[in-house]
């Protein structure tokens, strides 16, 4: 009642760039929710945390406006999100 939706790993959000070229500073773009610090629980039974909160951002397409992800990706997002799970180098 009366909050804010959260989002978890795998959903879409809109974001602010507070660090990065001059060009991208200071706009919205939709990102995806790739790592979480906060414990989240899978359907198996297993909990997972990571050590910081990423997203990867987006086109409103769909496209990656990246070429690189570095770091460990969720398997929840690699599986919503082929195109996240082509450029991950590590999945969880």
């Amino acid at each position: 009642m009366r909050r804010v939706p959260s989002a978890c790993v795998g959903d879409m959000i809109m974001v602010s760039v507070s660090k990065g070229t001059p060009d991208l500073r200071r706009q919205m773009f939709p990102a995806v929710v790739v790592r979480q610090v906060r414990l989240f629980k899978r359907p198996d039974g297993t909990r997972l945390s990571f050590h910081d909160n990423a997203a990867v951002i987006m086109t409103p397409e769909g496209e990656l406006k990246g070429t690189e992800i570095r770091g460990p990706v969720a398997k929840e997002a690699a599986e919503r999100w082929p195109r996240v799970a082509n450029l991950a180098s590590i999945i969880i």
